[in-house]
């Protein structure tokens, strides 16, 4: 992603992904949740950093989004915050932190802004959450929807299944994706929908959409770090492993091991002499 004129821009706002859309450029996104990752990715260009609930499955060794809390988030947020020198940082409200009220959202996504440094905030939903998303909106505070399979919601949506297919589904996330629009958000997130009906919300909408297993006709494309980078032992299908950091880790680990146990470090090369 350019800035008009072909410049990369220095930090990237929520313009510049509008703008990107405009010129058929693609976004590119990734979530972070610690400083030495979130600065790799900072440093490669990465357009924008998302410090999601995922780490509660990721990371946290829980088996869904759900226990996330909100001081984990802060924690985890400021980390990356405080690394980023140009990516638009993204920070999700987690479960229990926003659906009651538009005010509860609105207190919650302030102390992500206040306490973390977060540019911006997410949270699952469409039209149910519009009013939520008003409020911050017109607060000051920058929005990104979530749209399709919504991972806080597994345990009603029967687990990680495809959304957007049967009678009037197509209907509904789209009228979902208009009513954010409407209400502010600079961009949506589309999770795990038939590329066709991605491509169809991202033809009506005059902002940006970001798929993660939604087909390559979205504006912009974001994955779980771990899975792009090869660190998990399972990805999802729509997942493609860029790299293999966890065989690159394990044989790191078995030659530490290895050396420590045959008194072979530290040497004098890696000792300090008197």
């Amino acid at each position: 992603m350019s800035e008009s004129g072909g410049a990369q821009p220095r930090r990237v706002r929520v313009h510049h992904l509008r703008q990107a859309k405009e010129r058929g450029e693609r976004i590119t996104m990734l979530t972070a949740y610690d400083a030495p990752t979130a600065q790799i990715f900072d440093e490669v260009g990465t357009d924008v950093l998302l410090v999601g609930d995922s780490l509660g499955d990721n990371f946290y060794g829980h088996p869904t989004t759900i226990p996330v809390t909100v001081e984990d988030m802060i924690h985890h947020t400021r980390a990356v915050t405080g690394a980023v020198k140009r990516a638009l940082v993204v920070a999700d409200l987690p479960f229990g932190s926003y659906e009651a009220s538009p005010q509860q959202a609105h207190a919650t996504a302030v102390r992500l802004m206040k306490e973390a440094g977060a540019h911006a905030v997410k949270f699952e939903g469409g039209q149910r959450v519009a009013e939520h998303v008003r409020l911050l909106t017109s607060s000051g505070i920058a929005f990104m929807g979530h749209l399709g399979f919504t991972p806080q919601s597994e345990n009603v949506l029967g687990g990680k299944r495809v959304q957007g297919r049967g009678e009037g589904a197509a209907e509904r996330l789209s009228a979902d994706a208009l009513a954010l629009q409407e209400a502010g958000a600079f961009a949506v997130v589309l999770e795990m929908v038939p590329a066709p009906l991605a491509a169809q919300v991202t033809e009506i909408l005059s902002i940006p959409t970001i798929g993660i297993g939604a087909g390559p006709h979205c504006d912009g494309q974001v994955l779980v770090w771990p899975d792009m980078a090869g660190l998990s032992d399972w990805s999802p299908r729509f997942a493609k492993r860029y790299g293999r950091l966890r065989e690159a880790l394990t044989e790191a680990t078995r030659a530490y091991l290895d050396d420590v146990r045959a008194g072979t470090f530290p040497d004098d090369e890696h000792s300090f002499a008197e």
